[in-house]
C-alpha cells in the first residue's frame, strides 16, 4: 500500500510527518476561527448558521432554474454489512413479513397482515449519506456562536444546535464542483486535499458562479474508486476531501453548505498540531456556521451535468426531524 503515490507533492514538515505542498500554513489555518467567524451575524442566539443565506428569493430564484423537472438522488444506498469503511453498519431487521401469510401459518398479535422494519444506524462515519448540524464539531470549549460544548451532551444531546434547525429543509442552488472532469483524472488521491485553485478552475471551465445562499458540491472521484475497486479503511489508507485552504473562498462567497463525495477532511491528518484533526469541520462548522453534507454520491450528477454541459440546477435536502441530535441522513435531489 502505497499511501502517497505523488511524494513530490508533499513537503516534511517533522520527522514522519507529510503535509501537501502549497497549501496555508498551520499558523494559517488557525487564524481562521478568527478571521471567518460568523458569530453574533444573524444575532447572538442564532443556531442556524450560513444557510440563513437562503432566503426566499434565493429559494424561488433556484426554483426558477428548473427547466426539465428530471431528478438525480445524490445520496448512497445505505448498507447494512460492515466493510473496511463501515465497522460498525447500520442495523435492519424485520419485525413483521409477509412470510407464513398466505399459508395460514403465520402466528403474530397483529392483525392484520403487514409488514414492519426497524432500523437504526451510526450515520457519522464514511458511508452514510448525511449532514452535520452546528453541535457536531467543537473548539477550545465552544461551538458555533460562542455556545458552550456541554450543552451538547450525553444525557440530553444536542439542546442546542440539533439538526431540528433545518425542519423547513433547504432549496437553493446546488453546484457541482467536478475535479476529475475539469483535471482529466480518475479521482483525487487519498492524503491529498482539493485546493481553492481547484474549485477556481472549474468555476472558470465550467461556467458556473459560486454566491451567496449556495450548495456547493466538489466531487473528487473517492466512491467512483470505492465502486471500483472496493472499500479500504480510511484510518489506514487516507482519504481525499477539500484542503482547509478552501475555507476562505466558502467564506467570501457566503455558500450555505459544503458537501463532497468523501468525509469531508484529508487523512491523514495534514498539520502537526494534535486538535487539528478535522480543518473543514472545525472551522467550517464551529467559526463559520456552515452545515456539511457527508458522503454524497456525485456519480449520476456527474453523468447529468456532463450530459447537459450544466454544473446548476436546484438543491433539495430535507434532513430528518430528529429531536436533539448532531446530524441526520439524507436524500438530497438534484433537479434540472
Amino acid at each position: 500500500m502505497v499511501l502517497f503515490p505523488h511524494r513530490e507533492w508533499f513537503t516534511e514538515v517533522e520527522e514522519g510527518f507529510l503535509m501537501q505542498a502549497n497549501i496555508p500554513s498551520q499558523e494559517e489555518v488557525l487564524s481562521y476561527f478568527d478571521s471567518l467567524c460568523n458569530w453574533g451575524k444573524w444575532g447572538d442566539d442564532d443556531e442556524l448558521g450560513c444557510p440563513n443565506y437562503i432566503d426566499q428569493a434565493k429559494t424561488l430564484s433556484a426554483i426558477q432554474m428548473v427547466k426539465e423537472g428530471a431528478t438525480v438522488s445524490l445520496a448512497r444506498t445505505v448498507i447494512f454489512e460492515a466493510s473496511l469503511d463501515a465497522p460498525n453498519p447500520p442495523v435492519h431487521f424485520m419485525v413483521e413479513s409477509g412470510e407464513g401469510w398466505a399459508s395460514g401459518d403465520k402466528v403474530s398479535a397483529r392483525a392484520s397482515a403487514a409488514a414492519t422494519d426497524y432500523f437504526g444506524m451510526i450515520f457519522h462515519g464514511q458511508t452514510v449519506t448525511h449532514v452535520d448540524s452546528l453541535a457536531h464539531f467543537f473548539w477550545e470549549g465552544k461551538a458555533y456562536n460562542g455556545f458552550p460544548a456541554h450543552l451538547v451532551s450525553t444525557s440530553l444531546g444536542a439542546t442546542i444546535h440539533s439538526v431540528e434547525e433545518a425542519k423547513n429543509g433547504f432549496i437553493t442552488k446546488g453546484i457541482l464542483v467536478d475535479i476529475p472532469y475539469v483535471k482529466g483524472i480518475d479521482w483525487v488521491e487519498r492524503g491529498e486535499g482539493v485546493t481553492k485553485e481547484d474549485i477556481l478552475l472549474a468555476e472558470e471551465k465550467c461556467g458556473f458562479k459560486i454566491e451567496t445562499g449556495d450548495v456547493l458540491l466538489v466531487r473528487t472521484g473517492q466512491l467512483k474508486r470505492r465502486n471500483d475497486n472496493g472499500p479500504i479503511d480510511p484510518r489506514v489508507e487516507g482519504s481525499t476531501a477539500c484542503q482547509a485552504g478552501v475555507l476562505p473562498l466558502l467564506h467570501e462567497r457566503q455558500i450555505a453548505m459544503l458537501g463532497s463525495d468523501t468525509g469531508n477532511d484529508v487523512s491523514p491528518q495534514q498539520y502537526s498540531n494534535p486538535k487539528l484533526t478535522n480543518p473543514i469541520h472545525q472551522v467550517g462548522i464551529v467559526a463559520m456556521g456552515m452545515w456539511i453534507l457527508d458522503n454524497a454520491n456525485l456519480e449520476d450528477l456527474s453523468v447529468e451535468c456532463q450530459k447537459r454541459n450544466q454544473w446548476e440546477f436546484m438543491f433539495s435536502a430535507g434532513p430528518l426531524r430528529l429531536k436533539n441530535t448532531t446530524g441526520s441522513p439524507v436524500n438530497p435531489i438534484a433537479v434540472f
